[in-house]
């Protein structure tokens, strides 16, 4: 192994020295003229001959090594009007060109499907999705309010385990193994108690690209997915924003200049987002089917802010801020739940004057905090202090991209919590962890072949650990249509979550890093004893499939994965001894608060694609079984959905399109859940020796577990519907008028049953809703 980490960074050092024999280059932005923002994954060319480059997610493009002679560069879009320029190319010399692009009359019909067809074709993109705002309001959305999450349950692998309280789960992976980037900054919990909403304003999102497995050297700390979310800069041209309410809440965005777009492309922008729940409220008066006329009693509001300044050259500098905030009122063994997530930080793009290189950065500081109180019991709490901060250097070699980067991540943890064995003794744990962090990256695009092998380099000071991390993405376009692919990687994370897997409903999230109280060693599958040496979790990632475009507007993805979950750390359900010096001769899984599992996820993922005018269907399935070794047994996580389906359409019709229809069928297989066998009363064991057990009154009712997770739930389906209508004004303002209806045929999703009581807890009933929107 040590040898392909030498080949791999030689190789790629060498790659990097023949930038010294490049001929001529090209560079630049490409801006919307209207808005002075950059335009996305479009084509730059030189007429005629095989040079040309996509935009990146900076509007950025780079077009290197070409020879000394006179060209016309092209940017054909539908929805812009053309570029051709001509230029004149000179040996060893960097040319930059920055072009404002004009809106056209023509309306963005295929854009979307260009752009897809020659980034398909020029990038490995094996187990990722890229999502912009007018895909996320595609989706049926919850009241009217079109948002992140509601659309990330409809990717392929990717499933929620509940309408309230439900998390992300990737492929066999749980929550806290995802990584979700925000402008570059980490964020600890970014969906909402209710689990319908994000902390995101879906109006304020540029791009998301959600890498579901295999992902390059670019990301690390997390073994299981990444989300990487980028929000736009404001308008540098003119103020514009929008109000919307809707059963649930009301949000608002404004954005505008502060220094207005200039011919070079600089300019000041700032763009302010702020959206607030009243549904604690709302939902006792519209839907009194609920929860026994006690509504829904989930609260948030969420707070985003931004100043972006864009030098003429097209370097500029971002400054962010954010709060978000979440409570959730008795529900139903809870007295309140709260958490927040404050914090900031900025991202910078330079492209220095003689060099073809594009210089981005980033740094960010938050803090996140949870206080869970529940009746009879301690309170729970939790926070994580962190800040990252990550440079990232690329370069274009023709067809070419060479990446390289390095990041400092540090953070700190707090837990407290109560004994497991004893209610009223508090435990409380604290960290403090650093890791330093570097990565090479190069994509090859040679004829048939994108290869693209990356190197990443984790070392996790305060472990005194170094994780090197190979990982490689590979692509065949076996023919014009039909293109094969395949990943795999090493990966690992020093951060867990403390929830519970015998928690009914998880709204409780704390962290921890690397936990002291973790067993030495653990019994493996063939019951073999294995020595720990280090807390981090670990996985290998391997990934094959192929994506076929059997006509141009519909086009078919199949991906086969395989995890294996070398390591992983969990909260001991089985600790039945307190970790005492009187209790050193007992084994290490009965008494340790934190427990070493192994395991797997296997599965399969098939996308269908049609897109049109004016239709788009989108078709889902998704195949997977995932199983964790504890030490004692094989068990299905409470995340294990075997079977997994989503339909959606959408249909624009009417003059300019002024009516859009949306449906979306999700059907997904019983998740398991560990079932009750019994009830036996519990004494406290405070007395000591001098406890009469046979007169002393019990304190409290326990349960007595049957097989975890040995049972099923029944299966799930919901049908959402929504109908759109937008109102144009002469003014350049609209009015968007959006109907819909969550679980159309009021289907009874069981959420879970009460363990003590027998009641019967549902998932969302029949919610029809109504939203406005007014955009100036």
């Amino acid at each position: 192994m040590a040898k392909i980490y030498r080949l791999l960074f030689v190789l790629v050092i060498m790659l990097s020295a023949t930038q010294a024999d490049a001929q001529g280059s090209i560079r630049g932005f490409v801006k919307d003229a209207a808005s002075g923002q950059p335009v996305l994954f479009i084509v730059v060319s030189l007429e005629g001959t095989q040079y040309g480059t996509q935009t990146d997610e900076n509007g950025f493009y780079s077009l290197t090594k070409i020879p000394e002679g006179t060209y016309t560069i092209l940017i054909k879009q539908l929805g812009f009007k053309e570029v051709r320029e001509q230029v004149v190319v000179t040996k060893d010399k960097l040319l930059t060109k920055n072009y404002m692009l004009e809106a056209d009359d023509l309306i963005l019909d295929e854009i979307t499907i260009t752009e897809e067809g020659d980034n398909q074709r020029n990038n490995v993109n094996i187990s990722v999705e890229s999502m912009r705002t007018k895909d996320i309001k595609r989706i049926p959305s919850f009241g009217g309010s079109p948002d992140l999450v509601q659309a990330l349950t409809t990717l392929p692998g990717i499933i929620s385990t509940g309408d309230q309280g439900g998390q992300i789960y990737v492929r066999g992976g749980s929550p806290v193994q995802n990584k979700v980037l925000l402008d570059g900054m980490i964020v600890y919990n970014a969906f909402h108690s209710i689990g319908l909403f994000s902390v995101f304003d879906t109006d304020v999102i540029s791009n998301a690209d959600v890498y579901t497995g295999g992902f390059s050297a670019q990301y690390g700390g997390r073994i299981s997915s990444v989300m990487d979310i980028s929000t736009r800069d404001g308008n540098k041209r003119e103020l514009d924003g929008n109000i919307g309410v809707n059963p649930f809440g009301v949000k608002a965005q404004i954005e505008g200049p502060l220094r207005k777009l200039r011919p070079n492309g600089s300019g000041i922008s700032y763009i302010l987002s702020a959206k607030k729940s009243y549904l604690d409220q709302s939902s006792k008066v519209l839907y009194p089917q609920i929860n026994d006329g006690n509504g829904l009693p989930f609260n948030y509001s969420d707070i985003y802010g931004k100043v972006s300044f864009g030098g003429g050259t097209g370097s500029k500098f971002n400054a962010f801020g954010f709060s978000f905030n979440d409570a959730v009122n008795s529900y139903q063994n809870l007295a309140s739940l709260k958490w927040n997530n404050n914090g900031g930080g900025g991202n910078f793009v330079v492209t220095p004057s003689t060099s073809p290189v594009l210089i981005s950065g980033n740094f960010a500081r938050s803090k996140y905090e949870i206080v869970l109180q529940e009746q009879n019991k301690e309170d729970r709490s939790s926070a994580i202090t962190s800040f990252n901060f990550g440079l990232d250097f690329k370069y274009n070699i023709e067809k070419d991209v060479l990446r390289y980067g390095v990041e400092v991540v540090g953070f700190s943890t707090y837990y407290k919590t109560f004994a497991a064995l004893d209610n009223a003794r508090i435990i409380e744990y604290e960290q403090n962890t650093t890791e330093l962090n570097g990565f090479f990256d190069y994509k090859f695009n040679r004829n048939r072949w994108v290869v693209e092998p990356s190197l990443r380099i984790q070392y996790y000071s305060t472990l005194a650990v170094f994780s090197p991390e190979p990982r490689l993405g590979i692509k065949f376009k076996a023919t014009e249509r039909l293109r094969l692919k395949a990943a795999t990687g090493i990966y690992s994370q020093n951060l867990m979550a403390t929830n519970s897997d015998r928690d009914v409903v998880n709204l409780f999230y704390g962290f921890l890093a690397g936990p002291e109280n973790l067993q030495k060693e653990y019994t493996t599958p063939d019951l073999e004893k294995k020595e720990i040496n280090n807390v981090l979790q670990r996985a290998i990632h391997y990934i094959a499939g192929f994506e076929f475009d059997i006509t141009e507007k519909l086009n078919m993805n199949i991906e086969g994965y395989y995890r294996d979950f070398r390591q992983l750390t969990n909260t001991n359900r089985n600790k039945i001894f307190d970790d005492t010096p009187d209790n050193q001769d007992q084994p290490e899984e009965l008494r340790r608060d934190f427990v070493v599992e192994t395991g797997w996820a296997a599965g399969g993922d098939l996308v269908l694609k049609y897109e049109d005018k004016r239709y788009y269907l989108n078709l889902v399935y998704s195949l997977a079984k995932v199983n964790r070794w504890d030490g004692f047994n094989w068990y299905p996580p409470v995340f294990d959905r075997r079977h997994n389906l989503n339909l959606i359409g959408t249909y624009n019709f009417g003059k300019d399109r002024a009516y859009e229809v949306s449906v979306r069928w999700n059907l997904g297989s019983g998740l398991p859940f560990t079932q009750t066998q019994g009830f036996y009363q519990s004494q406290s064991a405070s007395g000591g020796i001098s406890l009469d057990y046979l007169t002393g009154n019990a304190q409290y009712l326990t349960v007595q577990y049957a097989t975890l997770n040995g049972g099923r739930l029944p299966y799930y389906h919901r049908l959402d519907v929504s109908v759109k209508r937008s109102f144009k004004f002469k003014n350049e303002t609209a009015l968007d008028v959006n109907v819909g209806a969550t679980n159309l045929y009021n289907r009874a999703n069981v959420f879970y049953i009460d363990r003590i009581t027998g009641k019967r807890i549902d998932q969302l009933p029949f919610l029809p809703t109504i939203g406005v929107e007014y955009k100036f």
